[in-house]
């Protein structure tokens, strides 16, 4: 969850995702909606996905107990060179480096001269010359909160550093310019209706091949023509990689239905109010939804 994620988002989402699955084994048996369910509004969902496949591997193929060398365990589906690395050494103790963003600034202030010829090999080579095999996982851990709070990429805080005797670039970093973010205009419908005292709106689910987001449920996106101004229910701006979106939510009768809606190639399913908590819904949707009210917010 931490990955390309802040602490401070992922608190909640851990401790209710711990809740709903406690053990691997419960992972491994959740239905995969579900799953992406109890990560909606995390982003990234392939991430659940390959935890949520990595869980049923590791209940089929190994009887449920977690493979425990950095070898085994990057052959688990999601699982590379550092998850593998922070897994077995603060885990399990194996002596296996840890490189992030982080732990590379720090390599690269002790190993000067070699930020052009660097490689993702060399990086790790020269972490593990560095790691203390006694104590692997709180080095690692000490070694990206080091870089993380102190030897950072702009305005270090070098006179604080435990180990700047042993630095040899002291000062700036000259950091890469951050991706140019692009900007798109969309426009989503709403469209409410009650049955049997129930309170229903229209959602479409995404196609399971699409790029982003596959198989979650949001609002079906409409083409908005110049007198759809009065429909606009709400305005958002919403992140998604490297765009930037300015969303417009327009409301519609349901006899609006065939005419601004046609019948596309995803399902659309009128949906419970109550039950949109247990949807794995995307960020946006799940946004939007509780900012106009019709999805409570969760108590935490």
């Amino acid at each position: 969850m931490l990955q390309q994620t802040r602490v401070s988002a992922v608190i909640d989402y851990y401790t209710r995702f711990l809740t709903l699955f406690p053990t691997v084994a419960a992972l491994a048996q959740a239905a995969e909606p579900d799953v992406l369910a109890a990560w909606s509004g995390l982003g990234y969902y392939r991430r659940a996905k390959h935890m949520h496949k990595a869980a049923q591997v590791v209940v089929r193929d190994h009887q449920g107990i977690f493979p425990r060398s950095a070898e085994e365990l990057r052959k688990l589906p999601g699982i590379g060179d550092y998850t593998s690395a922070a897994i077995a050494s603060i885990a399990f103790g194996e002596p296996a480096a840890v490189v992030d963003g982080n732990v590379e600034r720090v390599v690269l202030r002790l190993f000067p001269g070699n930020e052009e010829s660097s490689s993702p090999k060399w990086f790790r080579e020269r972490a593990t010359e560095l790691l203390d095999p006694e104590s692997p996982g709180r080095f690692n851990q000490a070694m990206m909160e080091l870089g993380a709070t102190v030897c950072l990429p702009q305005r270090p805080l070098c006179l604080h550093c435990p180990v700047q005797t042993h630095c040899l670039t002291r000062g700036e970093h000259q950091a890469p310019p951050p991706k140019k973010m692009r900007k798109r205009q969309v426009a989503y419908a709403l469209l409410c209706r009650k049955r049997t005292g129930t309170n229903q709106v229209l959602l479409e689910q995404r196609s399971s091949s699409a790029s982003l987001m596959p198989g979650m449920w949001e609002l079906p996106e409409v083409a908005m023509f110049k007198d759809d101004d009065d429909r606009v229910e709400i305005t958002v701006r919403h992140a998604i990689t490297v765009t930037n979106y300015e969303v417009r939510v327009l409301r519609f009768s349901e006899r609006e239905i065939e005419c601004r809606l046609p019948a596309g190639a995803n399902p659309r399913q009128w949906m419970k109010s109550s039950e949109l908590s247990s949807l794995p819904l995307t960020g946006l949707a799940r946004k939007v939804l509780r900012r106009l009210q019709i999805m409570p917010h969760e108590v935490r």
